[in-house]
């Protein structure tokens, strides 16, 4: 109780604090940047790159090119070789470890002064929401993230692990009392056995707030409906929160209903490797940019990132509804970063984003560029419409179709199918030229056919993810891809 009442002034505090930076954006941004280059200019990359001249952001663009990680990677391998002041003073504490398309595992840097930032980014989107709601009640409760295992390897005196795992040794005092589960079925390695173990453990405890990537939450919540007969919100009937990031809710909300058994409120969060970039902090849709977190970002518009010397800007030039690519400078030594993902602000005061998808991930095999954002909206416009319950879907263009015009094949894992499937996937074709104009043009064209939908069967994505060796943790499936690659391997476990 004592901690309950003691959240709610404290929340109140912060959240005065959050919004003197927010309201003060390209002064809080500026001094960021200053404050990395100041910190930065006798590492090797600030040497390398002129930091003791740069005087204006003008003077940063010219000197810091837009990198990937392909890109920083020699500096990143002097790092693992046990070399120190390389893109931040010092070496880093950790090392953040990620999958890659094309560069095989990522090595993150994760510095002393980045990963507090990490930690706060989190807290503050959970007093953002006891300060709205003025009530607290659930951190008296237990709390569950499902997450990476803890356990850490260790090269020249660098810990790494995933990220979800590192946090996991940064979970304030306060909170440890509360939290499940146990280290030791944390680290269990297989995702299965650890899901059966984390049941057996909480089952029994007042569950108040659940945390983690919906796609796994939702794998933890059917084995709980399966081995208890009852709703998630029966076994645990103080349950109030659901914390998640890296993936949009929406496509899981509805499912999510039927498995508690009521609604509960959700919190977003954006965290990745590279820093913790926004969170929630309304009741509605999209998330606060954290401005004054040891990042300093850049934004390129999405569809003039492939051009040979694309916009560059700063939070002082963005728009409204415009599709941008975001470039990370952190404290943790990433430069001119571009970490793949695309947002959208929704609002400028203060700056609101949503994530709408990864620059690679989109579909344009004939010049249409379909985005995550309009596929997810498309889909859920459909089902929202209709008795049809979706647990997974992804989609890939369908090109050699013999005399057929080519089309969209849209991989769908249903629930509960719809009552008519042809008028489903016309309506999600609507739904999609409604999003997208050129897919419209294409349609109208008859350059291509509406898309088509090809059945997954009941936990097809699960046994694909486990074929593919990417089973839970914070493993995530693509909406879209531009080829057929997760399509072949998806074809074995379809109707």
């Amino acid at each position: 109780m004592i901690k309950s009442i003691l959240a709610i002034p404290y929340a109140k505090r912060i959240v005065k604090r959050i919004y003197k930076w927010a309201n003060n954006p390209v002064k809080t941004q500026e001094k960021v940047l200053f404050s990395l280059i100041s910190d930065a200019k006798n590492t090797a990359f600030g040497k390398d790159h002129n930091f003791k001249n740069i005087q204006n952001y003008n003077d940063f663009k010219a000197n810091v090119p837009i990198r990937d990680y392909e890109g920083l990677k020699p500096y990143v391998e002097r790092i693992i070789s046990g070399e120190k002041d390389v893109l931040w003073k010092g070496k880093p504490l950790y090392f953040g470890k990620t999958s890659g398309t094309t560069s095989g595992t990522k090595y993150i840097p994760i510095t002393k002064a980045s990963i507090p930032m990490q930690i706060k980014g989190a807290r503050n989107a959970v007093l953002m929401y006891i300060n709205r709601k003025n009530n607290a009640d659930f951190v008296n409760g237990k709390l569950i993230f499902l997450q990476g295992s803890p356990e850490l390897t260790e090269k020249n005196g660098i810990k790494i692990g995933r990220l979800s795992g590192i946090s996991a040794h940064h979970v304030p005092k306060y909170l440890q009392k509360n939290r499940l589960p146990s280290y030791k079925t944390n680290c269990i390695a297989d995702w299965e056995t650890k899901v059966e173990k984390i049941i057996d453990e909480t089952i029994t405890e007042d569950l108040r707030l659940i945390g983690g990537i919906p796609s796994w939450v939702q794998m933890y919540f059917e084995r709980i409906v399966e081995r208890t007969g009852k709703k998630v919100g029966e076994v645990f009937p103080n349950f109030k929160v659901f914390v998640y990031g890296g993936v949009n809710y929406e496509p899981y909300r509805k499912k999510f209903e039927e498995l508690i058994g009521r609604k509960v409120d959700s919190i977003e969060l954006y965290p990745a490797s590279e820093g913790f970039i926004a969170y929630q902090d309304t009741d509605e849709i999209g998330m606060i940019l954290t401005l004054n977190a040891g990042i300093f970002y850049e934004f390129i518009p999405a569809d003039k990132f492939f051009d040979e010397n694309p916009t560059r800007i700063s939070i002082a030039d963005v728009k409204l509804g415009v599709n941008y690519v975001i470039i990370l400078n952190t404290n943790a030594g990433l430069w001119g970063y571009n970490i793949g993902d695309t947002i959208e602000f929704i609002s400028l005061k203060p700056h609101r984003i949503i994530v709408t998808g990864r620059i690679k991930y989109f579909i344009s095999a004939f010049g249409e560029h379909v985005i995550t954002k309009e596929v997810e909206e498309a889909m859920r416009l459909v089902t929202n419409n209709s008795n049809a319950s979706v647990t997974e879907y992804t989609v890939a263009p369908k090109i050699d179709v013999n005399d057929e015009l080519p089309y969209h094949e849209w991989f769908v894992e249903f629930e509960e199918e719809p009552e008519n499937l042809a008028s489903f996937s016309s309506e999600l074709d609507i739904n999609l030229q409604a999003q997208n104009s050129y897919y419209l043009d294409l349609i109208k064209g008859k350059i291509l056919q509406p898309l088509k939908i090809t059945i997954v069967q009941k936990g097809g994505f699960h046994n694909y993810m486990k074929s593919v060796g990417k089973l839970g943790g914070q493993n995530k499936i693509p909406r879209l891809s531009n080829d057929r690659k997760i399509a072949e391997k998806l074809s074995k476990f379809t109707l």
